[in-house]
């Protein structure tokens, strides 16, 4: 992308003129519309074909003000850094198939501290992003495949700038509980000169996706100083009592996180169907192009870059976490291996694993994995 600062300085110098020349030249080939917003700076892929995807052409940012938000370090010997974590191929079949909201009744007072804990942090995070969708309550979601949730004759209150900032917001603190949970199991087993029966990775691994989608969105999106100033708060807020939490109930955080993650496939369910009955016309334009480094994370194919496939993606990883956590949280804590990194003595039967392809949205119970 490229990058344009304006300094207002009288009298102006050579090298002032010369950057304002610039400037020039970028505002005439570029389309900018600019409406300022104090919580976040919209800046959406629009490409057309012949330009450089590394451009942001639509933005309600100022073009003076506009920047790249992370750009990519430059250096003599490295091209560029693979991700430590490979994402699993996803098909689109598993996407659209496999994938919908499923919500596990809770069996057990655990199960009920950790639903209504999540109950409370739905509530606050819809004050604090202003989700104003209208659709069902917690306790009258979808339980179905289908992925009609909001009645077609509710007023429509959402659009492309409201979705970025809840989902800013969410990822911010969703790698939150898979690297608490992963550094104090680490710890835990220094500690105690024993092996973690392959947790650890999978957590790590968790947190590190959660970053890569909010990395994503911020390729669309540069949040103002008021969302920063939430984000903060919210995120020492909610690491410190995942802390102290795990230390306590390792299963009830977990259980706490699956039901978490199917607010997140709720969330990504209602902004699909947005987007299919063309509700967000920025996102359904066909010039819209995700992300490079989306589509190299999840190893998009050519033609299947859109804003819809971007949201699919996103949807299976949160459903992916919903089953290892609900999982996670029905296993022995200090003794069960992790399913989803074992080697099975039937590969044959299905079985947990990194992908989508044996999906099971409330999880899997111990007595079939272990």
């Amino acid at each position: 992308m490229y990058v344009t600062r304006v300094s207002a300085k009288s009298p102006l110098s050579r090298q002032t003129a010369a950057q304002l020349s610039r400037a020039a030249a970028s505002f005439a080939q570029s389309h900018a519309v600019s409406t300022h917003t104090p919580g976040l700076h919209l800046t959406s892929l629009h490409i057309q074909p012949q330009q450089s995807q590394s451009r942001r052409p639509f933005s309600s940012t100022s073009r003076t003000k506009l920047r790249e938000y992370f750009p990519e370090p430059e250096t003599e010997q490295i091209v560029k850094t693979e991700t430590a974590f490979e994402h699993p191929l996803y098909t689109d079949e598993q996407m659209t198939k496999n994938v919908y909201y499923a919500h596990r009744k809770p069996k057990d007072m655990s199960d009920r501290v950790a639903l209504y804990l999540v109950r409370l942090l739905r509530w606050g995070t819809d004050l604090a992003t202003g989700y104003s969708h209208d659709g069902p309550t917690p306790k009258d979601k979808l339980t179905g495949k289908s992925t009609a949730v909001v009645p077609s004759n509710k007023p429509y209150r959402m659009s492309e700038r409201k979705w970025l900032i809840r989902f800013v917001f969410l990822e911010s603190v969703a790698g939150v509980p898979g690297m608490v949970a992963g550094m104090l199991r680490h710890l835990h087993s220094l500690r105690r000169m024993k092996r973690d029966n392959g947790w650890i990775e999978t957590l790590l691994e968790e947190a590190y996706n959660e970053r890569m989608h909010l990395l994503t969105f911020l390729k669309m999106a540069e949040p103002g100083w008021f969302m920063r100033l939430m984000i903060l708060g919210a995120q020492g807020v909610f690491f410190n009592s995942m802390f102290i939490s795990y230390l306590i109930s390792p299963r009830t955080c977990h259980r706490f996180t699956g039901y978490l993650e199917e607010e997140a496939v709720l969330t990504y369910t209602l902004a699909i169907q947005d987007l299919e009955a063309g509700k967000l016309p920025l996102w359904s334009d066909p010039k819209f192009r995700v992300p490079d480094m989306a589509a190299r994370y999840w190893k998009m194919p050519e033609g299947n870059r859109t804003m819809r496939d971007l949201l699919l993606y996103i949807r299976a990883d949160e459903a992916k976490h919903r089953e290892v956590n609900h999982t996670f949280g029905n296993l022995k804590q200090t003794e069960d291996p992790n399913p989803f990194a074992s080697v099975y003595k039937d590969p044959n039967q299905p079985h947990p694993g990194k992908g989508i392809e044996h999906l099971k949205p409330i999880g899997w119970e111990r007595d079939e994995v272990v």
